[in-house]
């Protein structure tokens, strides 16, 4: 294997609750039917199965209050998954989660963060996405929990959400950028400016080009901390390269811009997790979607053009 091969803890959270729509709870069998497993051993890496996380069904699963919908539920998931990622964390693997709404990322980003605040380290994201998903339940025009990860993972939102990262929030403001945002509500406007988050919109990223926009996201993430966790929602992307999303939104990210992104983010030497949610093969085309994402994944795990 090469020098640089690392053990995969690979992580499957199979949950649509957070979000809007149905069908992104299959992301993860569509990225292994995509030949995902394959791909990263191909690069030299192995892999360790952690296992899947299951939420319980829309039928069968009580509602909760409006502006939190589902919250017990996704609590449970939250934890469950953060518990898979601590386990992979603890065996000196890189933990790659294959989601899922967003949502399950208040579990796996809390789970990084404790793991490294124990060692005395922070550290950043980079969360590539065409929302900021920094509602509250009190701003959230939808009541859905992915719209309102981001926040909860800075420390504002329901308590019960934002205390599974632990004594005190998973990340600081200062180190957290989003890349790719066109879809911002006006709390989450305004929660931007008070905290002082770097939002990447696709028009800064229009004008500067994504690389320079992701060199400095990577600097912010990485300025006094362990490292960074790149949270990737497809959504990120433009819909006619990646149509199979759960909240799909015009003016995304290319194909290249997509997999620069994760090049960028290996070739760091930075990268501590990933995670690549919101994929919904019920809106496919073909698997079209689990393929490129398979792509990208396999480019933030050092693959490069030669």
């Amino acid at each position: 294997m090469p020098e640089d091969a690392v053990k995969v803890a690979m992580s499957s959270v199979s949950i649509d609750l957070g979000a809007g729509r149905r069908g992104v709870d299959m992301g993860p069998s569509a990225l292994r039917i995509a030949g995902l497993t394959g791909v990263v051993e191909d690069l030299g890496h192995t892999v360790e199965e952690m296992g899947t996380v299951t939420a319980g069904g829309f039928e069968t699963t009580r509602t909760g209050p409006s502006a939190l919908r589902f919250l017990d539920e996704i609590c449970q998931v939250a934890k469950a998954a953060g518990e898979q990622v601590t386990e992979g964390l603890e065996r000196g693997c890189f933990p790659l989660i294959l989601g899922g709404d967003h949502s399950l990322s208040i579990g796996t980003v809390s789970a990084v963060a404790r793991h490294h605040r124990a060692r005395g380290d922070s550290i950043g994201v980079i969360w590539v996405d065409a929302h900021a998903d920094m509602n509250r339940p009190e701003t959230t025009p939808s009541g859905n929990i992915h719209g309102m990860s981001l926040a909860v993972l800075m420390g504002y939102g329901h308590e019960r959400l934002v205390e599974l990262a632990g004594d005190e929030p998973a990340l600081r403001p200062e180190n957290v950028s989003v890349l790719g945002a066109r879809a911002l509500d006006d709390g989450e406007r305004t929660l931007i400016r008070e905290l002082g988050v770097r939002v990447f919109t696709m028009s800064e990223i229009d004008e500067r080009g994504v690389g320079p926009c992701m060199d400095e996201a990577l600097e912010r993430a990485n300025e006094g901390t362990a490292g960074f966790h790149l949270s990737y929602d497809l959504d990120s992307l433009d819909p006619q390269e990646a149509p199979g999303v759960g909240t799909p939104v015009q003016g995304g990210l290319t194909y290249r811009e997509g997999h620069l992104v994760c090049e960028k983010a290996a070739a760091s030497g930075r990268l501590l997790s990933m995670e690549m949610v919101e994929l919904n093969p019920v809106l496919d085309d073909r698997n079209k979607t689990a393929q490129m994402a398979v792509g990208l994944l396999a480019s933030g795990l050092g693959r490069t053009i030669l």
